[in-house]
Order: structure tokens, then C-alpha cells, then sequence
């Protein structure tokens, strides 16, 4: 067995999963990775390959986050422009319990991913390798941090993810119930 063929084995399924976490969508995950393993191909053997490849696919997660962010961008300028055209009739709605424990799955997942994305860029990869299983020294090769400072690194995006968590929820909680007050009065 190659030495790629063995690199793909090896990690493919935990970059995949590295990706989609931050991502949330498993075919861009997919492609990404599959970019990551061209790029070990075009490298050629390096020291501390898991490291390595975890560093790739962190920049190419970069790369695909902001033009994320670009598109984004470009899609709240047209809704504003729909918006300004005239608001739409509303759709009739489901009141299958299943859709709605779905949608409140949905919410839930989002919320996460939202309270991920507001960290900052360090503690959120670091964060996301540690899940993956790489140790405080393949984050720290991964992320240009020292060894040492790894584990100050995680247990404050830890601490940071539970407080942005928690005041999202909250300030969705309170708009919720600010919508229900409306719609009854």
C-alpha cells in the first residue's frame, strides 16, 4: 500500500468529519477533503502527517469560509431587495409532530453551529481538532500555537463556546416569546 493510499485510509473519515462539523455540510466536507489528499499528493511525504493534513484542510476551510461569506453577503442584498419589492403570502403550515421536532433538531444544530462560528478563528479549529482526537501536540503543529499554550487554548474556547452558546439561546428565547406576545395581541 502507497503511502497516500494509507494517509486516505487513515484520515479521511476524521477530516470529513473535522470539515462538516465546522461546515455543517457533508459534500463541501467532502470535496475538501478530497482537495487536502491532492495536495499530500503534490507534497510529497512530511513529518507529523496528521498534523499536516489537518493543517490543509484548516486553510482550505478558510479559503471556503470566506467566499462563504461573500455569498452571504450577495444573498442578504438581493433578499433586501426582494423585501423591498413586497412580502411574499405566507405558506400554509405543517402541524405534523415530526416536522416539528425536525425543525427544532434543525434550530438546535444551527444554534451550535452559530455559537462555533462566533468563536474566535484559533479556539474554534483548536476545538474542532481536539474532537477529531489529534493530541496537544498535532493541534499545536496544526495551529502554530506552542504545546503548552494548547491546552489554555481549548479550556478557554470550552468556557467561551458554553457562554456564546447560552446567550444565543436566550436572545432566541426572547424573541420567540416577543413574536408569541405580538401575534396575541
Amino acid at each position: 500500500m502507497d503511502t497516500l493510499e494509507r494517509l486516505f485510509r487513515q484520515y479521511h473519515g476524521p477530516i470529513v468529519r473535522y470539515l462538516t462539523r465546522r461546515l455543517g455540510d457533508r459534500d463541501l466536507a467532502e470535496e475538501l477533503a478530497q482537495e487536502t489528499f491532492v495536495r499530500a499528493l503534490r507534497q510529497g511525504p512530511v513529518a507529523r502527517e496528521r498534523a499536516w493534513l489537518f493543517a490543509v484542510a484548516t486553510n482550505l476551510l478558510r479559503d471556503e469560509v470566506r467566499r462563504d461569506a461573500r455569498e452571504r453577503l450577495r444573498l442578504v442584498r438581493l433578499q433586501e431587495e426582494l423585501n423591498a419589492a413586497g412580502p411574499l403570502a405566507d405558506e400554509a403550515t405543517e402541524s405534523d409532530q415530526t416536522a416539528e421536532a425536525t425543525a427544532a433538531r434543525l434550530r438546535e444544530q444551527a444554534l451550535a453551529r452559530e455559537a462555533v462560528d462566533a468563536l474566535a478563528e484559533r479556539d474554534r479549529m483548536a476545538l474542532l481538532m481536539r474532537e477529531e482526537g489529534l493530541d496537544y501536540h498535532e493541534i499545536a503543529a496544526a495551529l502554530g500555537l506552542s504545546v503548552g499554550s494548547v491546552g489554555t487554548t481549548l479550556s478557554r474556547a470550552r468556557r467561551r463556546l458554553v457562554e456564546v452558546y447560552e446567550t444565543l439561546q436566550r436572545a432566541r428565547s426572547g424573541v420567540r416569546a416577543a413574536m408569541e406576545g405580538s401575534d396575541v395581541a
